[in-house]
């Protein structure tokens, strides 16, 4: 069944507990939270501090989208504060092989990004390293963009090759995703779909998260 991953980047902050209760309560399985530095994308958001208080608000399995430009300098940091799940971009470590590793070493799952103009193919011989691929269907750095509808055709390539390589690497997708994108995504063959101002700007959550597991 399909996995859905509130990106807490669209909640309110200053009622980040109860968004995250709320998240919880309307039957999300995970929570991504996208931290970004200012130079790998255009923006600052989210450090290590906002996951130990999630930590503390929360069960779901927490999902760490590390938009950084030297990634390996912050995985301590988000394990230690109670990330589960490392995700960095290929962009940035073309030889991944040893931020993969130091993730392990950390105790925590490793997920591998690529941007919207990155060759799929750039990915594919690290599948089998990861536990996760993420597809960026928006250009990241800012919540609310359209979705870039050449995201499918990507995500079929990559699923493609997972199950020709008998691979157990999820795909997880971020941008865009609403009612009107997620049935494609799914349908290309998306296992987790992060949403942001969709999610916590829907007028009725739960039913949201239902209506789209059943796709």
């Amino acid at each position: 069944m399909i996995k859905i991953a509130p990106s807490i980047l669209g909640a309110d902050f200053a009622r980040m507990g109860e968004q995250v209760r709320m998240a919880e309560e309307a039957g999300a399985d995970w929570l991504h939270i996208d931290v970004m530095d200012g130079h790998f994308v255009p923006n600052l958001t989210l450090g290590p501090d906002m996951v130990k208080a999630v930590r503390k608000s929360s069960g779901l399995y927490l999902d760490t989208h590390l938009m950084v430009t030297n990634p390996e300098n912050f995985f301590e940091a988000f394990a230690k504060a109670g990330t589960e799940l490392l995700t960095f971009h290929i962009e940035v470590a073309p030889n991944p092989d040893k931020n993969i590793k130091l993730i392990y070493d950390l105790g925590c799952k490793a997920g591998l990004s690529l941007n919207p103009d990155t060759p799929v193919e750039e990915v594919l011989p690290h599948l089998s390293k990861v536990d996760l691929v993420l597809v960026m269907s928006v250009f990241p750095g800012y919540g609310g963009q359209k979705f870039i509808e050449e995201s499918l055709e990507r995500v079929s390539t990559i699923k493609k090759y997972i199950l020709d390589n008998s691979l157990k690497c999820a795909i997880q997708i971020d941008g865009g995703v609403n009612r009107k994108t997620a049935p494609g995504v799914i349908a290309a063959g998306v296992d987790i779909l992060v949403m942001g101002s969709a999610f916590f700007g829907a007028e009725r959550p739960a039913e949201l998260v239902k209506e789209l597991k059943s796709l």
